[in-house]
């Protein structure tokens, strides 16, 4: 999904980026920094956040990431 996608998904199911930000856990500008590409991603907390908006695929190993 592209960011693009992911911003009309959300306008669609009528959530602001910051309301998903908050449900997330995550603070807005860091969302806003991902989405638009500021942030590239790759690793931590921007990573995650790509992830969880869609943007990037889940870990294959994040279940034993999280395990340990």
């Amino acid at each position: 999904m592209t960011p693009e996608q992911v911003k009309a998904n959300l306008r669609e199911q009528g959530i602001t980026i910051t309301e998903w930000a908050k449900q997330h856990g995550y603070p807005r500008e860091a969302v806003y920094r991902t989405l638009n590409g500021v942030e590239k991603a790759t690793f931590g907390r921007s990573h995650r956040i790509a992830v969880d908006l869609g943007l990037k695929p889940k870990p294959a190993n994040s279940n034993a990431a999280n395990a340990a």
